[in-house]
């Protein structure tokens, strides 16, 4: 299973998780993440949960 990875973060690594889940740039995850928050459409306890949900590769 793929989680957070270790290199590539850039606060917990999120962006670069889901951005390995879907095959897509870590970069082009982090703007629309960016332009979500800015205009509303996704609140930061939403990037909170997925911090916790998304296991890290640490182990």
């Amino acid at each position: 299973m793929q989680g957070r990875p270790r290199d590539g973060r850039v606060i917990a690594g999120v962006c670069a998780g889901v951005a390995r889940r879907f095959d897509i740039t870590a970069y082009t995850v982090r703007v629309i993440t960016l332009l979500a928050v800015l205009f509303g459409g996704l609140n930061v306890s939403v990037y909170v949960v997925l911090w916790i949900v998304i296991p890290s590769d640490d182990y």
